[in-house]
């Protein structure tokens, strides 16, 4: 059955409960037109592969969608906070990626952190029955150093993390063809001409294999390791863009394992986080509504 052409889909990450399809109902809210419908395709690398199965027989090309996901270290992030473009082969934009680099990212904020801590602990006050086991929260100076000091354990790992994705950008399949593709005939068949063409194919290949390299990937890290340690990189709270999020919760909850479990809190604070602070997220629900 076709998909009726006049709906907007909005594709994202995980699962139907996943944070991502979460973020996007949060962003729906005050939607003044009818709501899109949030499909949850899984993995990022099967993005492609499933949108164009959910709108079969239908030409993808008509529909009124967008794919938006974590960014990851897919891309750098940008001075100015805005939606990042992942571009396909053909470099037109096919899915619009988060400013920082996980939905996690929005929601470890000390403030956001004291007042779930807070009203968990007042809950249990009121009710001994609770099963909530922490003391009142420390504060929010005491949340924001627990934060940083967890980014800071990272620092280094990050870095790794940045100069290898660096050499990521660099990933290029050897092609089997250069026409474009299967049933697109070369304009030459004869074997001299297709040769030739092949062998243009592999040294372009190679060009891009060659930059693999161990002193490209030093190179990487001196200078995300140069650009971590500045001191407004701290001040500013970058290691929460930069960061990756998932990374950082793991490294809180080992920094301090007396402190409360953030996977609860996450799906707590989701449904707190105020969009209007994060112009990104202003601006995916500003595309949606333009579809």
């Amino acid at each position: 059955m076709s998909v009726v052409s006049s709906r907007k889909i909005v594709f994202c990450e995980g699962k139907q409960a996943s944070l991502d399809s979460q973020l996007l109902n949060k962003i729906f809210e005050n939607l003044s037109a009818q709501k899109p419908t949030i499909v949850a395709a899984g993995s990022k690398f099967t993005f492609s592969v499933f949108t164009q199965g959910y709108f079969y027989p239908d030409e993808i090309s008509r529909q009124k969608y967008i794919v938006f996901r974590d960014r990851d270290f897919d891309i750098k992030p940008t001075p100015n906070i805005k939606l990042l473009e992942l571009n396909n082969a053909r470099g037109r934009t096919f899915a619009f990626l988060t400013h920082r680099a996980c939905v996690e990212n929005y929601l470890i904020d000390a403030d956001l952190i004291h007042r779930y801590w807070a009203a968990k602990h007042q809950e249990k006050q009121e009710n001994p029955s609770s099963k909530w086991g922490h003391q009142d929260s420390p504060g929010i100076e005491n949340i924001n150093a627990w934060i940083e000091n967890s980014a800071r354990q990272l620092q280094d790992y990050q870095a790794v993390r940045w100069a290898l994705a660096d050499l990521l950008q660099t990933r290029v399949q050897l092609k089997t063809t250069w026409t474009g593709g299967s049933g697109n005939l070369p304009s030459s068949l004869a074997l001299q001409d297709c040769r030739n063409q092949a062998l243009d194919l592999i040294n372009q290949f190679r060009e891009v294999v060659d930059a693999v390299t161990q002193e490209n990937f030093e190179a990487s890290l001196t200078n995300y390791q140069h650009q971590f340690a500045q001191p407004e990189f701290w001040e500013n709270k970058q290691y929460l863009i930069w960061f990756h999020g998932k990374d950082i919760q793991k490294m809180m909850q080992q920094e301090n394992n007396q402190y409360i479990s953030l996977k609860w809190f996450f799906n707590w604070a989701i449904n707190q986080l105020d969009i209007t602070l994060h112009s990104d997220l202003v601006e995916l629900r500003s595309k949606i509504q333009q579809l």
